[in-house]
């Protein structure tokens, strides 16, 4: 090896170091918050006591009810879903080339959305109830998972169609997606007119997402959809990668970009139902974390799907403890707030019309 080589590749180690050193710094982060939002609440707890308590040597029996019950199987959910919606608006906007790609600004979370309340209303998958801490119960979430499924996977399928028109530019597809979100929200709406008061009143309420209505069982079913996802975009980022390049390149790379698109979208639609099915809506996270990670890690998917994965679940996990903290004793759901962080993002996207 030369001197130049050398150089070369103690450069590209250093700048590969790097991006996997923002990672790293930013799983430690997110282990720092995770335990402050465990210790923060109605009832606080010295984050060395939630240390303790998670070690197996708990303070006090009602810290570790309080823990083990309530406060860290929705800091889970929120790392896990966040985690699972930003690594899917990655995908997509690779595969779709499309820096306006998400599950929330495509169309696909309202059409899961749709599918989960036409599983609970007209199939029966879920009981309904007027208390507010368990306005929609699912006692079937096969049955629910499967029909958001459906529903996301036609509007993905209607996207699809729509990138494989040439010349259709990334904006015409998020108008593509607005118009499958209206269609899917007039749908919700259709069956809400005809559902009874505790049932209107408990659709309502769940459409607002929110990380706290799953238990472990629920977070166990959402942790392994979300995992199979992460491990198959994993196992495909230099596909990725040649997508990002044009897909004349990248078929001249060996790649199936037919293939990989469909596949895609399949597995990020499933995460988005899976997600939306147990927790309702929550928007604009696939949308914003993907260009947060960008900004810091750049376009590179080997490290890019890492680095979405950790902003994603960290942005969540942030937004969720705002919305328990900020009012007490009253908890927001945390779609709110990612909505107030997303909408202005979205509009500079829009106006910039690039990649940022």
């Amino acid at each position: 090896m030369t001197a130049a080589e050398g150089d070369i590749a103690g450069r590209y180690k250093e700048h590969t170091g790097k991006k996997r050193g923002y990672i790293l710094a930013g799983l430690v982060f997110l282990f720092a918050i995770a335990v402050f939002s465990i210790s923060t609440g109605s009832v606080e707890i010295p984050p060395v006591d939630v240390i303790r308590t998670l070690a197996g040597y708990p303070a006090s029996d009602t810290w570790d009810r309080i823990i083990w019950s309530v406060r860290l199987p929705q800091v889970l959910t929120a790392i896990v879903a966040g985690a699972g919606l930003a690594v899917s608006g990655t995908v997509m906007q690779s595969i779709l080339r499309n820096p306006l790609g998400s599950p929330f600004t495509l169309g696909i979370s309202n059409a899961a959305a749709f599918g989960a309340a036409f599983s609970v209303i007209v199939l029966g998958a879920g009981n309904t109830s007027s208390r507010v801490s368990d306005a929609v119960t699912i006692n079937n979430p096969y049955v629910t998972t499967v029909s958001a499924f459906v529903f996301a996977m036609l509007v993905a399928a209607i996207i699809l169609v729509f990138a494989r028109i040439r010349g259709t530019t990334p904006e015409v597809m998020v108008l593509v997606g607005v118009a499958m979100g209206s269609l899917f929200t007039a749908g919700t709406m259709f069956l809400q007119y005809f559902a009874d008061d505790v049932q209107l009143a408990s659709m309502v309420f769940w459409t607002f997402g929110d990380t706290a209505r799953a238990s472990w069982e629920e977070l166990g079913l959402i942790a392994v959809i979300v995992g199979a996802a992460i491990v198959y975009f994993t196992l495909n980022r230099w596909k990725y990668n040649a997508i990002d390049a044009g897909d004349e390149t990248a078929k001249g790379l060996g790649v199936n970009v037919e293939k990989v698109r469909l596949w895609g979208m399949i597995w990020s639609s499933l995460v988005t139902a899976i997600i939306v099915a147990f927790l309702g809506v929550i928007g604009f996270i696939g949308l914003v974390c993907p260009h947060m990670a960008r900004r810091i890690i750049g376009d590179d998917h080997r490290f890019l799907i890492a680095g979405s994965i950790v902003m994603g679940s960290l942005l969540l996990l942030c937004a969720d403890t705002a919305a328990r903290t900020m009012i007490q004793p009253y908890q927001l759901p945390v779609a709110v707030l990612t909505a107030f962080l997303g909408a202005p993002t979205f509009i500079y996207l829009i106006l910039r019309g690039r990649r940022i």
